[in-house]
């Protein structure tokens, strides 16, 4: 049998302790610290047209995340998400499937309000890319809910129509994890085309066919 001599060993041994435990930053300063991010962000007409940075809304720990375009004058007023007229709609859109809206976790693809609540433009969703990212890692949610053409554009690219992709599970890969993603109408254009109400209603009849079908807690 053949023997190994570990007396002339090469390893270096330190009497120094082991580290055995890594720090884990909490949800609410890692969103602090994306919040303290955005803040300073510099050369951003959208920060430099508004009032607010409007962040997010509702419980960190949802296991259900609603992205959106961007803030509103009410939202940059509020500093607050959704608190306009399709702010409204979106509340009953949830009571609707027995979902108050404290129990969602709600932000959007831009934090700052573009001029005359114009849609964002590519330069503006892309400098804003990397954010919306880190905050979907950090709620780390079970389901992302993306309202609006803005919202799929942002991750899904301008070559899809919301009208066609609306209502479908896809899988969302963010930061190497997939998330299981829907897209549906943003209630601002429920508001303008309230016709298309029967699709939103159809797709929320989804959502919670998903969350029973997931067993998530809300």
């Amino acid at each position: 049998m053949q023997k190994y001599n570990f007396i002339k060993s090469a390893f270096n041994f330190s009497n120094a302790p082991i580290k055995r435990f890594v720090k884990i930053e909490k949800k609410e300063d890692l969103l602090k610290k994306l919040k303290d991010e955005i803040s300073n962000i510099e050369n951003c007409t959208l920060k430099n047209n508004s009032n607010n940075l409007v962040f997010a809304d509702g419980d960190h720990d949802s296991n259900i995340m609603l992205i959106g375009e961007g803030p509103g004058q009410k939202e940059d007023e509020q500093v607050k998400p959704f608190v306009g007229d399709a702010g409204l709609l979106l509340n009953k859109m949830l009571a609707a499937i027995n979902i108050k809206r404290n129990k969602v976790y709600v932000t959007n693809i831009v934090n700052y309000r573009p001029p005359e609540n114009r849609k964002p433009n590519e330069v503006e969703i892309n400098t804003y890319a990397p954010f919306i990212k880190k905050h979907i890692s950090i709620i780390n949610p079970k389901l992302i809910i993306l309202l609006g053409s803005t919202a799929m554009e942002a991750f899904f690219g301008n070559k899809e129509k919301i009208s066609k992709s609306r209502g479908v599970w896809k899988e969302l890969i963010v930061n190497n994890k997939t998330y299981l993603t829907m897209v549906t109408f943003h209630p601002a254009y429920l508001l303008r085309q309230p016709d298309q109400k029967k699709f939103s209603w159809a797709d929320l009849k989804e959502i919670k066919n998903k969350i029973e079908e997931l067993k998530i807690g809300i």
